[in-house]
Order: structure tokens, then sequence, then C-alpha cells
């Protein structure tokens, strides 16, 4: 069922649909968060140190950060950040896009945010896992119960 979705669509192209989805929400009712444009700005700091940590450890291991070829993976990784979370460069994403909707300081923006991880987690996610655990068999497994998903 929706299979045909499964490894389709860019992340960061998910991100760019998903912050302009925002946008347009945010423009109905905006709220006041009292600080929110410096915390959307930490935020934002972290979720690119936090995606560009696992784009590191991808390349330090050598292998592939193409989303769409998990298939072409020729390393597990598990150190540096893949420690706290399988997921850095997608948890990455997330809080830019929880930045974003601080920015945009309307409450119905921070549900997209939720759609957008329902979303990664069954069409990007899952798939990918199928794949490490095809390719890694018991050490991708060890490593399954001793790191989350996300965080």
């Amino acid at each position: 069922m929706m299979k045909f979705l499964e490894l389709k669509i860019p992340p960061v192209a998910q991100v760019l649909v998903t912050g302009a989805a925002m946008y347009g929400m945010s423009k109905t009712l905006q709220t006041v968060i009292p600080g929110a444009k410096w915390l959307a700005g930490g935020l934002t700091l972290t979720g690119i140190g936090i995606g560009i940590m696992g784009v590191n450890e991808f390349k330090k291991a050598q292998t592939t950060v193409n989303p769409h070829k998990p298939n072409n993976a020729t390393n597990l990784v598990t150190g540096g950040i893949y420690q706290y979370t399988r997921n850095p460069m997608y948890l990455g994403l997330t809080l830019v896009l929880l930045a974003w909707a601080l920015y945009l300081a309307h409450l119905l923006v921070f549900f997209v945010i939720l759609i957008f991880v329902l979303y990664m987690t069954r069409f990007q996610i899952i798939p990918e896992e199928r794949v490490m655990q095809q390719k890694f068999g018991k050490a991708y497994q060890a490593y399954l119960k001793k790191v989350r998903r996300w965080i």
C-alpha cells in the first residue's frame, strides 16, 4: 500500500514543500510567541549542525549519503552523532522546520511538522531500514536496539 512513494521524493524537497505549506498557513492568523525569533535561530543552527555531523560521519565511513540509493551503502555508520540518533540528517531537517514554525508564529503550522515526521518515517526511513537490515544483518539489528530512530 502506497509503496510507490517509498524513496521517491528527496528529503530536501519534502522540507521545501512542507515549509511552503507552513508559510501559506501562517498568513491566516499569527500568534505571539515571546523570544520565538531567537529560539528559531538557535534551532536552525542546531538542526544544520546535526545534519552536517551526520553527513560528515557518512563521508568518514566512505558510504553514500544519497537518500534514494540506500542499496549503495558500503558501511554501517554507528559512531559520532549516530550513537544518539539513527537519522541525524532527517532530525536536523525537522529542527529547521521547527525553527521555521517558530519564526512564522502560527500554532497550526506545528501540526504540519508532525505530518512531515510521519511521512519521512513511513516513506523514507522505514524503506532505508529494510535495506540496512538486508545488508548488515545482525550488526544492524544490534544497532536498532541501542539507538532510537529519531531521538
